[in-house]
């Protein structure tokens, strides 16, 4: 029987498998750039502020992309979700402006 992790998200448990998943690889990415998780938050901010309804996290990425110079090495789309949760783990009150699905990956 496969073992699981849990990547410290509710309720999201999955089974194991060799390489790093998606979460490790953004745990790892996150950690080395904790400057754009914060350059994200202040986006939402800005946005809401300018009146957004929603708020799209990829829309955000390109947003960020676009602002920073040299470009943003390793920002993966693949994040998006990871960030969208660690975004609304800070922020509850932003649950209905920004949208996250269940996890189908690790």
């Amino acid at each position: 029987m496969p073992s699981t992790v849990q990547d410290g998200l509710p309720g999201l448990d999955f089974p194991y498998r060799d390489g790093p998943t998606i979460t490790e690889q953004f745990r790892a990415f996150d950690a080395q750039y904790p400057w754009i998780y914060r350059s994200l938050e202040r986006l939402v901010e800005e946005r809401l502020a300018a009146g957004a309804k929603r708020v799209g996290m990829k829309a955000l990425f390109e947003a960020l992309r676009w602002r920073q110079p040299a470009g943003v090495k390793g920002l993966n789309n693949n994040y998006t979700a990871l960030y969208a949760r660690r975004l609304l783990a800070a922020h509850p009150e932003w649950a209905s402006v920004i949208e996250v699905r269940r996890r189908r990956s690790p």
